[in-house]
């Protein structure tokens, strides 16, 4: 049984004009314990988007949309909230595109159709992600009060530990989406 996300990955947005994968991703992600917001337009995911900045920790969201397409809304998102994840998903990807969406901060970009093991590794990259943010935003808190230098060094050394183990996570999590494994 899936974990439910910790804060502040509570809330996902989810961006398709198809009816039928806005329904199987939003009970996709429901199942694992997400709050879930639906649009079937760029326009009403960019202005859900600027109603509450804050509120979606991850957007998904095609790329070819009425309105808005899916790189107006990713724009929208990373604006609003810089720490939001947003995942691409295209039945026409294309190099230029997958680029242009990484160079604006996409967070993945997955080529329709995609497996919903794929849509898991991403979810378990964003959550250790999220996990791995939270700890290092808890040891600052800690260290805040200290003025040690030992301490300092302490930090770093915990903190670049922390990044490794992330580094590490994420080699084995691509290692499993890559297919004939």
């Amino acid at each position: 049984m899936p974990t439910p996300f910790e804060p502040p990955l509570t809330e996902v947005l989810i961006v398709d004009d198809d009816p039928d994968i806005l329904e199987l991703l939003s009970e996709y992600f429901a199942h694992r314990g997400l709050k879930v917001a639906a649009a079937s337009d760029g326009r009403a995911a960019v202005s859900a988007i600027e109603r509450d900045p804050a509120r979606y920790g991850l957007v998904v969201t095609d790329l070819q949309l009425p309105g808005v397409d899916g790189l107006g809304v990713l724009e929208a998102a990373r604006a609003a909230n810089p720490s939001a994840y947003v995942v691409i998903i295209t039945g026409y990807a294309s190099l230029d595109s997958a680029i242009q969406a990484v160079r604006l901060g996409a967070y993945d970009y997955l080529t329709k159709p995609f497996s919903l093991g794929q849509l898991e590794v991403v979810l378990r990259r964003v959550q250790d992600r999220t996990a791995l943010e939270a700890e290092n935003r808890r040891l600052l808190k800690q260290m805040a009060g200290r003025q040690e230098p030992d301490a300092r060094v302490s930090l770093d050394r915990r903190l670049e530990a922390i990044e490794q183990r992330l580094a590490r996570i994420e080699g084995l999590l691509e290692g499993r989406s890559r297919p004939g494994r």
